[in-house]
């Protein structure tokens, strides 16, 4: 896939999820063949003014690229200057947040507000293209009223003033992660736009992944939630989308050796007080569906230093494979 002139290995991106899409997460994400690589949303206005727990979550490693760096915000000036500040850190892409519907976000004009004020959308679009030298990106959900010849407007106003590629999410602001997202506004604008079109929304497997783009025709998809303690669904929709045979999910062991791998990465960048406080969300979602899971994430969240809870996975890991090695032995 190519976005501009920014060459992807596959069409399958990690979406940028606040709270979540950090360096470590992002550095998982692509030991499991991720193409492209998402920041978590940043505010402009932080950006400018050095605003260090921002700025911090931009930083990245060379392992990461290519990366896109995502911001929000409503003024054009701001957002400029934010995007000249990533570029100068050696970011590849940069995406405009048109999509976001956390209400303080809304709260500020910002994310998907801009869906209601298109002239004020194209301005922050022209001056952060006009800004830089790398391609701008945007990432958007169905319009409002659910309208899908307004949703093609917006998208439309969005390449013509130098939008180099578009994100799509299958529901309007107001469903938020409610209901089914609607893939069919994908194939619509696939099918009246030039920029590539990138699809997102309820891709949760690589059979969705694979329906996705055959029916709609997109250029590339976009993974959310359902990467969340589950960074092997990259590997596994690559295989499916090149025609191989999807490999098996992750064995206990491997899931518990790549969480403790996540959980080791997070310290190191941000320390053990946060990394612990942090990373139990992600140990949570590493566990899920296992046998045991519901007590073992009761204790996580009741530990607050590291060694106790690597302790307390590798014991949690060790005895499921004993039972599991029992049962097989008695068959």
């Amino acid at each position: 896939m190519q976005i501009h002139d920014i060459s992807l290995e596959n069409p399958v991106i990690s979406a940028p999820l606040a709270g979540i899409s950090d360096r470590a997460f992002r550095e998982i994400a692509r030991v499991h063949g991720c193409g492209l690589l998402c920041s978590e949303m940043l505010s402009s206005m932080a950006l400018v003014y050095q605003n260090r727990k921002t700025l911090n979550m931009m930083s990245f490693s060379e392992l990461e690229k290519p990366i896109s760096i995502q911001i929000a915000g409503w003024r054009s000036d701001i957002m400029a200057e934010a995007a000249k500040i990533i570029e100068s850190f050696g970011a590849d892409i940069i995406d405009i947040n048109a999509g976001c519907s956390v209400r303080k976000v809304l709260q500020n004009y910002e994310g998907a507000h801009l869906l209601r004020d298109f002239p004020r959308a194209r301005e922050i679009i022209k001056s952060v293209v006009k800004a830089v030298n790398i391609p701008v990106t945007l990432k958007m959900r169905k319009i409002w009223s659910g309208s899908y010849d307004e949703t093609l407007n917006f998208a439309k106003m969005a390449e013509e003033e130098g939008i180099k590629a578009i994100t799509i999410h299958g529901r309007t602001p107001l469903q938020q992660f409610s209901g089914k997202a609607d893939w069919e506004i994908i194939k619509f604008l696939k099918s009246n736009l030039s920029v590539p079109v990138i699809g997102n929304g309820d891709i949760k497997t690589p059979a969705d992944a694979i329906s996705l783009m055959k029916m709609s025709g997109c250029d590339g998809i976009m993974i959310g939630r359902a990467s969340m303690g589950n960074p092997w669904i990259f590997s596994r929709i690559i295989a499916g989308i090149k025609g191989q045979k999807v490999p098996f999910g992750p064995d206990i062991t491997e899931r518990i050796d790549t969480a403790l791998k996540h959980f080791r990465l997070l310290i190191e960048y941000k320390g053990e007080f946060i990394g612990v406080r942090q990373m139990r969300k992600h140990l949570a979602w590493y566990i899920k569906g296992l046998k045991g899971a519901t007590r073992l994430r009761e204790k996580i969240f009741n530990l607050n230093d590291y060694n106790s809870l690597v302790n307390i996975m590798i014991e949690y890991r060790d005895k499921y494979n004993e039972q599991e090695n029992k049962i097989i032995c008695r068959s």
